[in-house]
């Protein structure tokens, strides 16, 4: 009876949509418990299959959890390098930058709270992290300093001005479960103003900036 179990979960180890299902599955246990209220077997049910096959796939919720959470740093990256290598404008790449960045965080809102415990539990997980590729953080301070050069924004530290616009898109994430409980508000009515932030947070960011 073990032998046969076995092989079959062997067989469907090279089923790519069963894992895929498990991703999935993840996603929405995570954005709708967090990383630390999520269990394995509240995975395990969303997906339909049975403890003992998740295990089988992923060891424990944290390789899963890094698995998605290296699919959307792989996906992000690209996308903010393509953005900053483009002939738009500075303000145009700023906007594009924001909205980027929300619709990331609208598919995996855990994501910059599971980095930053991550990196303070684990000084190698930023090693990891970085692996393959970093933020295209030289990208984005020479575009602000070539736009401060001609004259299009005030003097500002590159860096001063991406933390900005990062706590400005992260912050409501975040903070979503105090914030919708304070303003008692639904999560329907919530994810609006999410939507709404795509267009404000550019604007807070190019206003306070522009010469």
């Amino acid at each position: 009876m073990l032998t046969i179990w076995l092989n079959y979960m062997v067989k469907s180890k090279k089923n790519i949509p069963a894992e895929q299902k498990i991703l999935e599955a993840a996603k929405q246990v995570f954005f709708d418990k967090g990383m630390h209220g999520a269990r394995m077997q509240d995975i395990a049910d969303k997906a339909g299959i049975n403890k003992a096959m998740l295990h089988y796939y992923f060891r424990s919720k944290e390789k899963l959890f890094e698995t998605i959470f290296m699919d959307a740093i792989e996906h992000l990256f690209p996308k903010l390098n393509s953005i900053l290598g483009s002939d738009k404008t500075a303000f145009e790449k700023i906007e594009m930058i924001c909205v980027a960045y929300i619709n990331q965080l609208q598919q995996v809102p855990y994501l910059p709270l599971f980095i930053l415990s991550e990196a303070n539990r684990q000084e190698t997980f930023l090693k990891k992290l970085w692996a393959n590729q970093k933020p295209p953080l030289k990208a984005f301070s020479d575009m602000i300093e070539k736009a401060i050069q001609q004259k299009q924004v005030k003097q500002i530290n590159p860096l001063q001005l991406l933390m900005n616009i990062l706590s400005l898109c992260i912050f409501p994430f975040a903070a979503k479960p105090l914030l919708q409980q304070v303003a008692g508000i639904s999560k329907k009515d919530y994810a609006a103003l999410i939507e709404e932030r795509k267009k404000i947070v550019p604007q807070l960011i190019i206003q306070s900036i522009k010469k």
